[in-house]
């Protein structure tokens, strides 16, 4: 019997792959038998290519901005030039901008966070589409800062609740077409975007306080988010259209308190 969550002769491209969530992604879409388009601006993206061709899969490898209409022509035209087929989008690539909420933010970082992390993932669901097929599946990296306040600051939450918003008008608007569109809402994930949380939590020697808001008490990782948007693309999903996921250890399951331990634990 054919494995479900396996990804063997899918195609996908992973936007903001030199790290954090894209680079796991890429690697365990790579593992599960995809072929992989690595798509960023950073040099990561390279690495993140070599270290899938070195475990035996196939990748591709792009730098370019994955916010520009020109940039995101550019890589699903390579993914297709060189692989033949498009099957996968995960819209990953995203800034964070001010992590707690202040009205100080300025029109310029406010555009520019809105540009990555929500128009950036409309040109790239727009530009996927015309060669996507009855099947394919396009996850789109939110946040649990765009479910509720009091995970980021405002552009970013903004932005982030603006992309679960597209994923549910996408998903109508692909009526009758086959292609699913879901995200996934991370909590606090240990990367680039956080590594300031993390450090600061470390020198102060609060690391155990890390993710003590949720009902598992610790912060998530990389890998943790990769395996939920690799099961929103395989068909093991197939029935799953229009719906964010939220990979945040129970955070947003109910309203803030503080958590007494429990009994004996």
């Amino acid at each position: 019997m054919t494995d479900p969550i396996r990804l063997d002769g899918k195609v996908a491209i992973v936007t903001g792959a030199a790290s954090g969530i894209g680079r796991a992604t890429a690697l365990l879409m790579a593992e599960r038998g995809a072929a992989v388009m690595a798509v960023d601006r950073a040099d990561g993206a390279i690495d993140t290519a070599n270290a899938i061709r070195s475990a035996g899969g196939q990748a591709g490898v792009m730098q370019t901005d994955c916010a520009t209409e020109s940039g995101i022509a550019a890589f699903t035209q390579a993914t297709l030039a060189q692989f033949g087929r498009l099957d996968i989008l995960h819209a990953n690539a995203g800034i964070s901008g001010p992590l707690v909420p202040s009205l100080s933010s300025d029109l310029a970082e406010f555009d520019a966070i809105l540009r990555v992390n929500l128009i950036g993932t409309w040109l790239a669901i727009r530009a996927a589409l015309p060669h996507m097929t009855h099947g394919a599946s396009i996850i789109c990296t939110a946040s649990v800062a765009g479910v509720r306040a009091g995970a980021g600051g405002i552009p970013y939450s903004a932005s982030k609740a603006g992309v679960i918003n597209l994923v549910q008008t996408t998903a109508r608007a692909l009526t009758g077409t086959g292609i699913r569109i879901n995200a996934v809402a991370p909590g606090l994930i240990e990367t680039g975007m956080t590594s300031m949380v993390y450090e600061d939590a470390r020198k102060r020697g609060r690391e155990a306080k890390i993710g003590q808001l949720n009902p598992l008490r610790r912060g998530g990782e990389p890998a943790e988010i990769a395996q939920a948007v690799a099961f929103l693309a395989s068909d093991a999903a197939s029935y799953i259209n229009g719906q964010t996921l939220a990979v945040d250890g129970g955070l947003t399951s109910s309203l803030p308190f503080s958590p007494r331990p429990v009994a004996g634990g």
